[in-house]
């Protein structure tokens, strides 16, 4: 599990990369940025329990947005590039399991769009690529964020 931690951090540096350097997003001044570059800001957010949900629409309150952690449906999608935008409670399932989540939104240029998906076919695993609408004109990368919580004191830990 620890593997794959760190193959996210590094994909998703890499992504992080692409975008700061390649892309042609605008930035957006946040509290508790780590790192902001010209068209890029990383931000690290603290991380919600783990609970597995029976309905994928259920509503969850997501400290981020896009979500990095936190309740979520309990089946997760399969890795791949999505012409339609998929549940955040689905996709945040996949985040815990080690993947990267890159979103856009509709204002992103096809050019962007195009670049995401040759950055996707490099290397597909554990990687799910897919529009969401309420991004407008920007683009997410997103890992899941280990939550600092005591196991002992949370009753759904091992109820997932």
């Amino acid at each position: 599990m620890l593997a794959f931690a760190g193959l996210g951090i590094v994909m998703l540096a890499g992504v992080l990369a692409v975008i700061a350097f390649g892309g042609s997003g605008s930035s957006g001044e946040a509290s508790g940025a780590l790192l902001t570059t010209g068209s890029c800001t990383e931000k690290q957010f603290k991380g919600l329990p783990p609970q597995h949900l029976q309905n994928p629409d259920t509503a969850v309150d997501y400290n981020s947005f896009p979500p990095s952690s936190g309740p979520h449906y309990a089946s997760p999608a399969p890795w791949g590039v999505y012409p339609d935008s998929i549940k955040q409670t689905i996709l945040v399932h996949n985040l815990e399991h080690g993947g990267i989540v890159i979103q856009y939104g509709p204002g992103v240029s096809k050019g962007d769009v195009d670049k995401l998906q040759s950055f996707y076919q490099d290397d597909p695993y554990g990687l799910i690529l897919a529009p969401y609408a309420k991004l407008k004109s920007k683009i997410a990368a997103t890992a899941w964020n280990e939550p600092a919580y005591d196991q002992n004191q949370d009753s759904n830990f091992n109820k997932v």
